[in-house]
């Protein structure tokens, strides 16, 4: 009987023992998780009131549902957009660059300004005409031309008798001999000879022989105005002809001492 005592005493200690551990773990984890036991339970209250959509909230974590309540108990971020006034700073602003860009003028283009043009350089050359005096004689008379520097300038004195004498020169009594429609082909000079290339019209005088004559003279007296001239070859139509009419020879260079 006393045996039966004392084991029943044993057993009621480990039973007080159990249930004090029981409660003491149970404390704990009330301790532990009370935040989230609080916050169950708040879900839970909820549920009751909610609608039937939120039943699934449950199902989150520890940590998802402490965020998910203060999410809940945060408002709700309100993004207001103000209307854009224009203050009547802005708007006398505006106006005035408008105002601005209204009054300045244009901006015209200048134009290019011309190329101002290297005057042409002359020079002046001597030619020969003939001059019928009043006992009839014939002789030659010189004039002066201003003549553009050229790189033919024996061609360009040429040219210059062949177009005539002056209206003030033809009333002093100044003609030229030369046959109309005559034309230089060509004019070189070779060491101290010129050799003068005509058109067959030369060939053809109606003053005779002193025509002839008179035109030859012209020519040269004209060609050997240049310094490094001496004489002068005429030639027809690039050929050398020995007479230019009877009694008038050609075919070797003509000189100022002939005449």
């Amino acid at each position: 009987m006393a045996v039966r005592k004392k084991t029943s005493a044993k057993g009621s200690q480990a039973t007080v023992i159990f249930w004090l551990i029981f409660i003491i773990v149970v404390v704990s984890v009330f301790m532990i998780n009370a935040q989230t036991i609080q916050a169950n339970f708040n879900i839970f209250k909820n549920r009751l009131t909610s609608a039937p959509g939120a039943q699934d909230e449950l199902i989150m974590t520890d940590d998802e549902l402490i965020v998910k309540i203060i999410d809940d108990q945060q408002p709700p971020d309100v993004v207001t957009t103000e209307p854009s006034v224009q203050t009547p700073e802005t708007t006398r602003t505006n106006d005035s660059q408008l105002q601005t860009n209204t009054q300045t003028p244009q901006q015209t283009q200048t134009p290019p300004q011309t190329q101002q043009q290297t005057p042409v350089q002359t020079r002046d050359r001597t030619i020969y005409f003939t001059h019928v005096s009043s006992d009839g004689q014939i002789l030659q008379s010189s004039v002066t031309r201003r003549l553009p520097v050229s790189e033919s300038p024996m061609m360009d004195a040429l040219n210059a008798m062949l177009s005539g004498p002056t209206a003030e020169e033809l009333g002093r009594g100044i003609i030229n001999l030369i046959p109309q429609n005559t034309r230089i082909l060509s004019a070189t000079v070779r060491g101290s000879t010129a050799y003068i290339s005509f058109s067959e019209d030369f060939m053809f005088n109606t003053f005779g022989v002193e025509g002839y004559v008179a035109q030859l003279r012209q020519i040269v007296w004209t060609v050997t105005e240049f310094s490094n001239v001496n004489d002068v070859q005429i030639l027809i139509e690039s050929r050398r002809v020995d007479y230019l009419a009877e009694g008038i020879w050609i075919g070797s260079p003509i000189s100022r001492q002939l005449f």
